[in-house]
């Protein structure tokens, strides 16, 4: 297991779920944070619970990946401490509506590739020739089996998920020769709060997705996140897909 001690992560969406979830496990190895959320208040919160139970630094960034200006503001004017990112974790991403395809509503198509596809392109850019010129890094993508596998009505949620796994496979060869690795890690069902999300708040709807079944936890990802990170530095994990025990595809789910 490669030590990551005072290591620089670099998590998107890192207020909640998945992204909150990798953050305290990289704390947890002695990684210095660099978390970005759209959420200011409840990520700066976060940041000092991490200072204050683990020994590290922290720092915050307070933007949306959906804006191009405003990401290449943010990452070009870190101070040089932030600069020189190890690991970049890019969690941001959401699903909105689930409807058949000639019903949907174009605003929710806009903010799922806004965010999944564009925003995750729009981080890596900024970060990556970095890493490339140092000769050292490693991207680790959040997909999800949707992006292996369609389901009905998740038509631009999956598509963007495709996308993700596109990229990810596209970035390893273009990165073949260097020192820098790239993973996907693509959950199936995890308890977060992404179904309120899908459902704008709905929570009763959003419960559903879980009932009678046992879902993964956001650590259960982390953990995998972790697993990646910490190979061996000829060791490159390329894709790992994790689900619950009961489920056995994005529709096969076991409810008891």
């Amino acid at each position: 297991m490669q030590s990551l001690k005072e290591k620089t992560v670099c998590i998107t969406g890192a207020s909640s779920g998945i992204g909150a979830a990798c953050a305290e496990e990289f704390a947890k190895l002695g990684c210095n944070m660099l978390l970005i959320a759209r959420r200011k208040e409840r990520v700066d919160e976060f940041a000092k619970k991490l200072h204050s139970v683990h020994p590290i630094e922290t720092h915050t960034v307070h933007l949306d990946v959906r804006n191009q200006k405003d990401v290449e503001i943010a990452f070009s004017s870190l101070s040089d401490e932030w600069k020189t990112i190890d690991i970049l974790v890019n969690n941001a991403g959401l699903a909105r509506g689930l409807s058949k395809l000639h019903e949907g509503r174009l605003e929710d198509w806009d903010e799922m590739i806004d965010t999944n596809v564009k925003g995750l392109l729009y981080v890596t850019r900024a970060v990556l020739p970095g890493m490339v010129q140092r000769n050292a890094g490693h991207i680790i993508n959040i997909g999800s089996i949707a992006g292996h596998q369609t389901y009905p009505m998740g038509n631009v949620y999956s598509a963007t998920k495709f996308a993700v796994v596109g990229i990810t496979r596209s970035l390893r060869m273009d990165l073949l020769g260097t020192a820098v690795r790239v993973s996907s890690v693509d959950p199936g069902l995890v308890e977060t709060e992404f179904s309120q999300v899908r459902f704008r708040g709905d929570k009763e709807r959003a419960s559903k997705t879980y009932l009678g079944m046992t879902p993964l936890t956001p650590v259960d990802v982390a953990d995998a996140v972790v697993f990646c990170a910490t190979r061996p530095a000829h060791v490159n994990i390329g894709e790992v897909t994790i689900t619950p025990t009961d489920q056995a595809t994005v529709t096969m789910v076991h409810r008891h």
